[in-house]
């Protein structure tokens, strides 16, 4: 009997104590960044078009509209929205305009040069809508006057 009382008091010191300790916090897990037709949408990308020129560099942190005629406009830059093919952000720019950015998975040409772009964008900035072509930044770069905009493989360190 004694064995028994004794059992229950060192289940009960034991429960007791372990009511004290909370679980250890999970980790969030790590989003991988969305890719939308190889480009990878956490890295720089730049839409830019043609009659009229503008360029879009979505830096990850804001976006910035261009065109020959300053000023440049700025916007903060929300995370896309992925569905399937296509990503979208909408934003408004600093002075107020909204801004709408559409890129979808379609190879795209700019019509000025012999490039091929894995995207094809459409923006619209508060009443102008204007269509073009996208791709990362980094590839936009390093590509010549003709032939598909992609990034280059790095060498090994």
């Amino acid at each position: 009997m004694r064995l028994i009382a004794l059992a229950a008091v060192s289940a009960l010191v034991l429960s007791a104590c372990s009511q004290g300790e909370e679980p250890a916090p999970a980790t969030p897990a790590v989003e991988p960044a969305p890719m939308l037709a190889g480009v990878d949408l956490g890295k720089p990308v730049r839409a830019l078009g043609t009659e009229p020129f503008w360029s879009i560099e979505l830096t990850g942190t804001e976006v910035v509209y261009t065109t020959p005629e300053p000023p440049e406009q700025r916007a903060p830059q929300p995370k896309p929205v992925v569905q399937g093919t296509t990503a979208t952000w909408e934003t408004q720019t600093v002075a107020g305009t909204g801004l709408d950015i559409t890129l979808v998975a379609t190879e795209c040409s700019d019509g000025m040069s012999d490039r091929t772009y894995p995207l094809t964008a459409m923006v619209r900035i508060g009443e102008t809508r204007l269509s073009g072509c996208a791709a990362s930044s980094a590839a936009i770069m390093s590509t010549g006057e003709s032939g598909p905009v992609v990034e280059k493989a790095q060498p090994p360190a």
